[in-house]
């Protein structure tokens, strides 16, 4: 029986990724020893650190004013890091409240001192589409403009950016990082948890503009901007294997065509989901059309009970991890970059026999 993981993260890595990982594990590079076991100030390790960074900036299309940095601590560290490195001159922070993530990044930042200002919220329709900037608003009061580019719970994305003038733009992108393409000149900050699109949990990538990174007193060592790009990433000892994994995925994806095919694909697998549910009679997805995330895909039957059966019947048929968030309950289906076309399709068939043979009365 195929399995296929449907899981928010941590998600499915390509299968040639994981071949290539079992292969290597035993000797990478020829060196005779486990990526698990080389030193972090080897050669050997520079060169993994260097690949990924470059073809990532390729990937990307990140100008040379930019820096590439791997932090720990998931995107929830940078909840932390984003404040303590940039809001130094205002202390204040501009949010919009698009979900569970973007409440979270501002809590963080408000228990560390800062005052946050949510300029538009959509909670109270349960987050089905997006917040947007009110007219007029004065950026230079903020030091930045948090934005949750994909909510991962909610099944919502910004396709293009919020911008609030005179003020930078500081994004999330950890669960749609290189599922679409965005301008990074748009952007200050960009930081991303690797668990979803880039490779296993431990890593997360941070893109930040040089002009924001400078000498801040009080901040732990661990999230200080300026004190990473002076050491390379290599402060302390970096997650060596994560950093390899996501180096082989972002060589697939240059493979695959890079992050604008990539995109044709994800527009492809979750078109094939969403065309479904807006034509059941049994699911359905609450989504703004036009909000609605290439990635994260939210849905239900309306009966928990009925949704249980759902959960347990793909389980057994296969089709794994499609329980919704625990705050929002239903299903999910997460179709990140490696879940095939064939996943999205399994998937789909699933669904329909599940509604043909389970007829509400």
């Amino acid at each position: 029986m195929k399995i296929y993981n449907y899981a928010a993260g941590p998600a499915k890595l390509p299968d040639s990724v994981i071949k290539q990982i079992q292969e290597e594990l035993p000797s990478v590079h020829g060196s005779g020893m486990s990526v698990l076991e080389i030193s972090h100030r080897s050669s050997l390790f520079e060169n993994i650190l260097e690949d990924a960074k470059n073809d990532l900036k390729e990937l990307m299309g990140i100008p040379d004013n930019y820096h590439i940095l791997f932090f720990q601590g998931g995107g929830t560290g940078q909840f932390a890091a984003a404040p303590l490195n940039l809001a130094t001159n205002n202390h204040k922070i501009a949010l919009l409240d698009s979900g569970h993530w973007a409440a979270r990044a501002g809590d963080e930042a408000v228990k560390l001192g800062f005052e946050v200002d949510t300029l538009a919220s959509t909670k109270d329709n349960h987050y089905q589409s997006l917040p947007h900037l009110p007219k007029d608003t004065n950026g230079s009061v903020y030091d930045y403009l948090h934005l949750t580019m994909n909510n991962t719970i909610e099944g919502t994305a910004y396709h293009t950016p919020e911008k609030l003038p005179n003020t930078t733009l500081v994004a999330d992108m950890s669960s749609n990082f290189l599922a679409e393409t965005y301008n990074v000149n748009d952007y200050g900050l960009i930081f991303a948890g690797a668990q979803k699109n880039l490779g296993p949990a431990g890593v997360t990538v941070v893109i930040v503009r040089d002009d924001l990174v400078h000498p801040v007193e009080k901040i732990p060592s661990m999230l200080d901007y300026n004190l990473f790009v002076k050491k390379n990433s290599l402060y302390n000892t970096p997650p060596v294997f994560p950093i390899y994994a996501a180096g082989l995925v972002l060589k697939w994806l240059k493979d695959l065509g890079g992050v604008s095919e990539m995109q044709k694909i994800n527009e492809h697998k979750s078109g094939l989901l969403y065309d479904f549910l807006d034509q059941s009679q049994m699911f359905s997805n609450h989504i703004k059309p036009s909000d609605r995330s290439l990635t994260n895909i939210p849905f239900t039957t309306g009966s928990d009970d009925l949704d249980a059966q759902v959960i347990k019947a793909a389980t057994d048929h296969g089709l794994m991890s499609l329980k919704g968030h625990r705050s929002v309950g239903g299903l999910r289906a997460s179709l990140y970059n490696a879940m095939p076309v064939e996943g999205a399709q399994a998937l789909v068939d699933f669904l329909d026999n599940f509604e043909k043979n389970n007829k509400r009365g």
